[in-house]
């Protein structure tokens, strides 16, 4: 970290490549409410990466509230780069411009610190595509002391082993606090002049939510871990989730960046609580993102104002796990309409749990945006939902959707998935005569039926749940399943029903990668080398190239998917925070239970 001058390419970037690119607006900065500091007086520099498409990317709430956390110390910076598109990396490559940062058109390669948010399972390739474009090793072992430290954050994370080998150092749990810690002991470390050897020792003694990868190794005997242990006898083995304990006065940004190019959310967000008091145990949110904390309504109302006045956006989103759960629900949204109604901006609500809660919703209506309902289901089958500890039962979930229907909503979106264990083809049907009595019980009410899209995924396994040491149904059973679903839709004439079906390929690999250990490595950089990029796009995504990648190391994609682990046998991410393994078994256990009930 001793870095003394960085890079401005503007010229380049206006004259080589703007001119070229199908969608400028990605790639030019200068939006309103961006933040510029004069990088020379900065004692540290720091890239944010949101590893996707500058839509993607700047719909991310956590990106916006790290930028803002950074860029409110008076001796750091932060300054945004996004992965560049298909037709953007070309003329890059072509041209021989590095990746560069949105507010100075900065060198990224340049910057101390390059910091990635990390939401799924699919962005490893992107890594190493923007870590190339930058013109930094992508290995962290091949990086030399100017390079900058390549840091992780977000909620791959807490199962981020595959990727190990490309991270310097990985923050997990919520980064609001930590990254202020970290940023204060990088910065002594530069003053310095440490080596990056040292700094890396430092940080993995002295903070417990940070895991540095180069520090430890993995045992192998076959397919199971036969050890994990560190190079140095002082190092700890097991990591913890960070939390801001105080939530309420947590930072939030007051004057988000308004986009030049539309993104996928544009509006003004705001979280109103984290974790959630359910504890669905397919939901690795859920289990690693605890405790149940509020953000106050005056709090809430208060910041919505100044985000709205900010940006002019026409809709507040209402965030969380389960906002239906906020206890003040009602009171929230009668303060924000009584604000924000006269200026016609509609308050938006995420799905939604079914629940008695649910039913204060239609009450609300005249202040809720009223063009279609989103419910997660998640299965037609009672009993199934009572295994996955979300014991919801078919009469409130018709209760509370008459009650929207009465208050003007039309359409109505379930989210279901398919895969979970002890399910049976039945159940499967059971998800087409739900979804069509949802549509037929508008009928009773207006006359008319209602809209119902189903979106039907596929159970992925997820560390740090209950779940997760179950293996992933096969593929020919998911395809079943499509089939089945599709026919049943036939059989009733439910043309008011439309399913959406993710792609089986995709989640596969998200299977793989998530429940993985550090050998994947290999396998992602062989991937992006062969060309692979943008996995959670269906016209990037080549499942041919995995598949060879795999092949090429003796692993079978399918057997990997599908494994179960034993209870007793050490997990890929079991080190790396979440809840104790006593909890989860107690929970596995409970859904053993039920599923041998269902057997009888």
């Amino acid at each position: 970290m001793n870095k003394a001058n960085i890079t401005i390419l503007r010229e380049d970037v206006e004259k080589k490549f703007l001119p070229l690119v199908r969608m400028p607006g990605r790639y030019i900065g200068g939006e309103v409410n961006q933040i510029t500091k004069d990088l020379s007086q900065m004692q540290l520099r720091v890239a944010l990466c949101f590893p996707d498409t500058y839509e993607i990317g700047m719909s991310n709430t956590g990106l916006g509230i790290i930028y803002h956390v950074v860029n409110s110390l008076n001796f750091a910076c932060a300054e945004r780069v996004f992965t560049p598109w298909i037709d953007a990396q070309e003329i890059m490559r072509e041209k021989k411009l590095p990746l560069y940062t949105l507010e100075s058109f900065a060198k990224v390669s340049d910057f101390d610190i390059l910091g990635f948010s990390l939401s799924t399972e699919l962005c490893p390739t992107n890594i190493l595509l923007t870590l190339d474009l930058a013109g930094i090793p992508l290995r962290s072992k091949q990086r030399k002391e100017s390079d900058p430290l390549v840091i992780a954050g977000g909620q791959f994370s807490n199962c981020a082993e595959p990727i190990a080998d490309f991270i310097d150092i990985f923050l997990l749990g919520e980064g609001e606090e930590i990254a202020v810690e970290l940023l204060e002991c990088l910065r002594l470390h530069k003053q310095n002049d440490s080596t990056r050897e040292e700094i890396l020792l430092d940080v993995a003694r002295r903070f417990e939510w940070a895991y540095v990868p180069s520090l430890y190794e993995f045992e192998y005997d076959g397919d199971k871990i036969k050890s994990f242990t560190s190079k140095y006898p002082d190092l700890r083995t097991k990591f913890k989730t960070a939390v801001v304990k105080d939530f309420d006065n947590a930072p939030v940004p007051e004057k988000p960046i308004v986009p030049f190019t539309e993104a996928i959310h544009e509006r003004v967000s705001i979280e109103v609580m984290r974790g959630c008091p359910g504890s669905c145990r397919f939901c690795q949110a859920s289990y690693c993102r605890r405790p149940l904390r509020y953000r106050s309504v005056d709090n809430i109302v208060e910041t919505a104002i100044k985000n709205y006045e900010a940006t002019a956006f026409d809709t507040v989103s209402l965030l969380s796990l389960s906002t239906s759960d906020y206890p003040w629900l009602s009171e929230l949204i009668d303060k924000l309409n009584e604000y924000f109604k006269p200026r016609n901006v509609g308050i938006s609500l995420p799905s939604l749990r079914v629940d008695k809660q649910l039913e204060l919703v239609p009450k609300m209506a005249t202040s809720v945006r009223k063009s279609g309902l989103t419910i997660a289901v998640e299965s037609a089958s009672e009993s199934l939902r009572v295994m996955m500890n979300k014991p919801v039962t078919n009469k409130n979930l018709f209760k509370a959707i008459r009650a929207a229907y009465e208050a003007g909503f039309q359409r109505v979106k379930l989210y279901f998935m398919a895969g979970f264990p002890g399910e049976t083809l039945e159940d499967i049907k059971a998800i087409v005569d739900l979804a069509y009595d949802v549509a037929k019980l508008r009928k009773e009410v207006t006359g008319q039926l209602a809209s119902v899209t189903a979106a039907v995924s596929w159970l992925i396994p997820k560390p740090h749940t209950p779940m997760g040491w179950y293996g992933q149904r096969s593929q020919e059973y998911f395809l079943e399943v499509k089939k089945t679903i599709l026919t049943r839709k036939r059989e009733l004439k439910a043309k008011c029903v439309k399913f959406n079906f993710h792609k089986l390929e995709q989640s596969l690999l998200e299977t793989i990668i998530a429940r993985g250990d550090r050998r994947l490595g290999k396998v992602i950089e062989d991937a992006y080398y062969a060309g692979a990029k943008f996995d959670l796009w269906s016209e990037a995504f080549n499942f041919e190239i995995w598949q060879k990648a795999f092949a090429d190391n003796n692993l079978d994609m399918n057997a990997l998917a599908q494994r179960s682990y034993s209870l007793d046998e050490t997990l890929p991410w079991q080190h790396l925070g979440g809840p104790e393994k006593e909890y989860l078994v107690r929970h596995y256990n409970k859904a053993q239970e039920v599923l041998s009930s269902r057997e009888k």
